[in-house]
């Protein structure tokens, strides 16, 4: 079980939220897109830390999951905690994909693939847009003000 207020965020925290998006960043978390690859602003940075959802706040991945995958985004071998992310099955594109969704906005993060590295052979490759960097010894963030 999480730590953290899993609890869906209301309709008056996501309008709060979705207001402080740039075009990008609605454009990936909300409407389900893509940044372009090697661009992401997360793609190579090696800080000890942890990587949060950038609409909620929510973490989801821990830097010492994180790999070179040479895809041109974040890749992860593992989230934070299961719980805070959902998968969906994504058939876009005439392809099928696992898409991975924040668990509490509900947020599109990327898609999770099953060619990774061991121990998991797991491959989170995620928006850059879709999160925000907290290092190691600072607090997290704490968006709806719900503590963590």
């Amino acid at each position: 079980m999480s730590r953290f207020d899993l609890t869906p965020v209301t309709p008056e925290e996501r309008r709060r939220l979705e207001a402080t998006l740039t075009a990008e960043e609605r454009h990936v978390l909300l409407e389900h897109g893509t940044e372009r690859p090697f661009c992401g602003t997360l793609v190579d940075q090696k800080q000890p830390g942890i990587y949060s959802c950038r609409l909620c706040g929510l973490p989801l991945f821990r830097a010492t999951e994180k790999f070179e995958s040479g895809t041109g985004w974040p890749s992860f071998t593992t989230p934070y905690d299961d719980a805070h992310l959902k998968s969906i099955r994504d058939t876009s594109y005439g392809m099928v994909r696992t898409e991975i969704r924040c668990a509490r906005c509900d947020s599109h993060q990327g898609h999770v693939f099953p060619d990774g590295p061991p121990p998991t052979g797991q491959r989170y490759c995620i928006n850059s847009v879709s999160l925000t960097f907290t290092p190691d010894g600072e607090p997290l963030p704490d968006v709806l003000g719900r503590g963590g």
